[in-house]
């Protein structure tokens, strides 16, 4: 049995180096594809992602969906594997089952996400980046719904299957950093940029097909979620989180005119922070 979780991800990254999550994501997943058919291998579940589903408009996203659309070359790659998997099932009758993760959160999580991001710098006083207004949601899922989730797609051996993890429904990014400051007892300096490229403004999981096939369900709230990673933070890091000012200090950078190279807009959020 392989369960391959393994991948190069984020999507701003994948912007500015696509060549990278080609090498890793498709071709790495090709090479375990391959040596999962020449030895037999009974069941092959591997990790994909919600950002496949793209600019969707669905007030939930399901595996139904078309998402022949990617917004970002790490999309594209994941879709691309999906893509794979189903030519090693058709071709070899391997047993496949990707797994689609919405925005995975926890203790020792990636340190270039923003629930781990938030939680350090707000606690260590530094500035956060909000980008947008705050109304962009996600439906961010604690790690051990994912781990059992995962479990239960390798006990539960499909032909070829897609699944949706997640907790089914979203929170907003302003919500979001509410909760980090009451959960670290310290006010958020926040800086507001403008949307980025390749982001998608909502995603939000129809968990029913795993919940159905694999007796899916998340247990953990966003609120508790954060509360760990909070405490986990604490003892790995050992940070004294200390009360801060009774108002969010908010930097505003507005969306530079068209005639602005990128050297420009850099100079400016560096002016605006020193002020």
């Amino acid at each position: 049995w392989v369960c391959h979780m393994a991948a190069r991800a984020g999507v701003r990254p994948s912007i500015e180096d696509p060549f990278v999550y080609i090498h890793s994501n498709i071709v790495g997943t090709t090479v375990l594809l391959e040596l999962s058919r020449k030895f037999g291998v009974k069941n092959f579940v591997f990790a994909s992602s919600s950002s496949v589903y793209g600019g969707s408009k669905s007030t939930f996203f399901s595996e139904h969906e078309a998402v022949d659309r990617p917004v970002s070359p790490y999309a594209a790659s994941k879709k691309a594997c999906e893509l794979l998997a189903y030519t090693y099932h058709h071709l070899y009758k391997l047993n496949v089952t990707a797994l689609r993760f919405f925005t995975v959160y926890g203790p020792r999580g990636r340190p270039d996400m923003a629930p781990f991001k938030f939680i350090d710098r707000v606690s260590r006083g530094l500035t956060i980046q909000q980008f947008g207004d705050g109304s962009s949601s996600r439906d961010y899922t604690y790690v051990s719904d994912i781990v059992d989730g995962v479990v239960r797609a390798i006990d539960h051996p499909h032909a070829y299957e897609i699944f949706n993890l997640g907790k089914g429904n979203g929170t907003a990014l302003s919500e979001f950093i509410h909760l980090v400051q009451s959960h670290t007892n310290t006010k958020a300096n926040i800086m507001v940029l403008p949307d980025q490229p390749g982001d998608v403004p909502y995603t939000c999981a129809d968990v029913t097909k795993a919940r159905k096939l694999l007796g899916y369900q998340a247990k953990v709230s966003f609120d508790e979620g954060i509360r760990k990673t909070v405490e986990w933070y604490k003892e790995a890091h050992g940070c004294n989180v200390a009360k801060s000012p009774e108002i969010d200090f908010v930097v505003r950078v507005p969306p530079p005119p068209p005639t602005m190279t990128t050297t420009n807009v850099e100079e400016m959020k560096s002016l605006t922070l020193c002020h």
